[in-house]
């Protein structure tokens, strides 16, 4: 076996819910101990880096409730089961922004809490905006907002940004840009 391999023995799903389930799993380790591990199982995301033709950056603010505040980020979405993350992220910019893009580039995926969960993010630059109106999902409340890079930046600096998917996709977005 592999020196960083390691093996399920079982999984048993101990938690079925509308977002996402859990796994308690039995597994071995390289060197023959066993270990439980519970697995969040998430269908994975995406997230927007919406820059219009004047280098301003859509945002949008909304309340997390599991962590109580009003948070700044880039706009996002959750994937259905099996769907094209591209096709999930251009329904999700016009639906948190209203608006449309003609340009869309892959930066890469990331996985947010790979120790506990298999959640992965596809991470978009889209550009050549066009507007038309935005349609959030039943329940969602949420402003949009543009700033230019060099504030959202600050915001990142001083705090004001603390979401992980957004300062992830701008970080693949200035490395690209290098």
């Amino acid at each position: 076996m592999d020196k960083f391999e390691e093996k399920t023995l079982s999984s048993k799903t101990v938690y079925k819910g509308r977002i996402f389930d859990i796994t308690s799993d039995e597994i071995v380790l390289s060197d023959g101990l066993k270990r439980n591990r519970e697995i969040i199982h998430h269908p994975g995301g995406v997230v927007i880096l919406a820059i219009k033709d004047d280098n301003n950056i859509l945002l949008v603010k909304q309340n997390r409730y599991a962590v109580k505040s009003v948070q700044t980020e880039l706009p996002a979405g959750r994937l259905e089961k099996g769907e094209d993350p591209l096709l999930a992220a251009k329904r999700e910019l016009r639906e948190e922004t209203g608006y449309i893009a003609k340009n869309w580039e892959s930066l890469g995926y990331i996985f947010t809490t790979f120790g506990i969960c298999d959640e992965k993010l596809y991470l978009f630059k889209a550009t050549d905006l066009t507007f038309d109106k935005p349609d959030p999902d039943e329940g969602e409340i949420l402003d949009y907002f543009e700033l230019p890079l060099s504030e959202v930046h600050k915001l990142i600096k001083n705090g004001t940004i603390n979401d992980a998917k957004t300062i992830c996709a701008l970080a693949r977005y200035n490395i690209e840009s290098v």
